[in-house]
């Protein structure tokens, strides 16, 4: 299938129930626990949202993985990027489902690995039961002595031919890069490794998103960081609500006075959201969909509200032009996310919308050349 560009979408292998879910949040836990309780906080808000096609799968189900990779294929998707959880000592979470698609070589479709270098707090998958960053559940460490197993650990992955990659090197997203002290020292690790064991390098990518996030760039392409994902979100915020100041107001209220939901409109922010960033060769742009916090935080949540297939489908054609200059393996767009249904960010159907938004990006990126 010939696309315009390299869309690659990120995915969260959450939904299925893990021992250490069960022990912090109930028995049986997994994000759906908090989709499916979600409640509108004000007319016309779009809560629940409620799965179609794929129903409230188990990531355990060979049959689920295969039928998302069916759906992302048709839409023109190139792959999933799949989040990698190491917190040191060897110790994996959420590891199952990435692991079974690699040993079974199903679905026989690309991948590459994000490595979510964050501790988890009682905010990981809820604000709505303590939901502090304070409280940490499990503490995200860099031991130098670590980092060879940890190669060691995701070189399988790396020698799979459904890998994807960037210049003939495994793509490899950092998620923070600001937070690692040892960044440097990891990428000269990992390089070296990596052409000891037969491979070309590692096309290592920053992420950068969040408040700040711009101001992030430069500061981790000082850095060993090969290219940055990046999105212009806190700047379209911003200006939805004229300036920085208004902005940190909404918060305060939010925060202190107990004012409700942080809200933005989602047409305006699109219209706010493109940078010159975009269009630079090493700057993968980040493309969120949707983005609706309601299930994870409640009355506490940043809401992105009004998002439609047709404004997404807008997004994406702004951006792609945006990135059409670029040589055709570097023209890469991360869409954030596949499958975040706990922050309302996702690609998969739903009652509402069914296809819409897979069909969006069908729309803009298969050519019909």
């Amino acid at each position: 299938m010939d696309t315009k560009a390299r869309v690659i979408a990120m995915y969260l292998p959450q939904y299925h129930p893990i021992p250490l879910n069960d022990e912090w949040w109930g028995p049986g836990f997994t994000e759906w626990t908090n989709v499916a309780s979600a409640k509108p906080l004000f007319r016309g808000h779009y809560q629940p949202r409620i799965p179609a096609d794929l129903g409230f799968y188990d990531l355990r189900l060979p049959e689920t993985r295969e039928a998302q990779a069916r759906l992302a294929r048709e839409a023109g998707i190139e792959g999933f990027m799949y989040w990698h959880y190491w917190f040191g000592k060897g110790r994996r979470l959420l590891e199952r489902p990435f692991q079974e698609v690699l040993e079974s070589g199903k679905p026989d479709f690309p991948f590459c690995l994000g490595w979510a270098n964050h501790s988890w707090s009682k905010k990981t998958w809820t604000a709505k039961n303590g939901g502090d960053t304070k409280t940490k559940l499990l503490e995200q460490t860099y031991v130098e002595s670590e980092f060879t197993d940890h190669f060691y650990d995701v070189l399988p992955a790396f020698k799979d031919p459904r890998y994807i990659t960037v210049d003939g090197k495994p793509f490899f997203l950092i998620f923070d890069c600001v937070r690692f002290a040892k960044l440097n020292d990891f990428i000269k690790v990992w390089q070296e490794l990596a052409l000891k064991n037969g491979l070309k390098g590692i096309h290592f990518v920053g992420n950068a998103n969040g408040y700040m996030a711009e101001s992030k760039i430069d500061e981790i392409l000082q850095t060993n960081i090969d290219a940055v994902a990046f999105t212009n979100l806190a700047e379209a915020e911003k200006k939805c609500v004229n300036g920085k100041f208004f902005l940190y107001w909404q918060k305060i209220k939010r925060k202190f006075f107990k004012f409700g939901p942080e809200k933005y409109n989602y047409e305006k922010v699109i219209n706010n959201i493109h940078s010159d960033y975009e269009s630079r060769a090493d700057i993968y742009p980040e493309l969120f969909p949707q983005l609706d916090r309601t299930p994870r935080a409640g009355k506490d949540a940043v809401i992105i509200y009004g998002s439609t297939p047709e404004l997404f489908e807008q997004y994406l054609r702004e951006t792609l032009e945006a990135v059409m200059h670029k040589d055709a393996d570097h023209r890469i767009i991360m869409i954030n996310s596949w499958n975040e249904w706990g922050e309302g960010n996702y690609l998969e159907p739903d009652l509402k919308y069914g296809h819409g938004y897979l069909n969006a990006i069908k729309n803009v990126i298969i050519s019909n050349e």
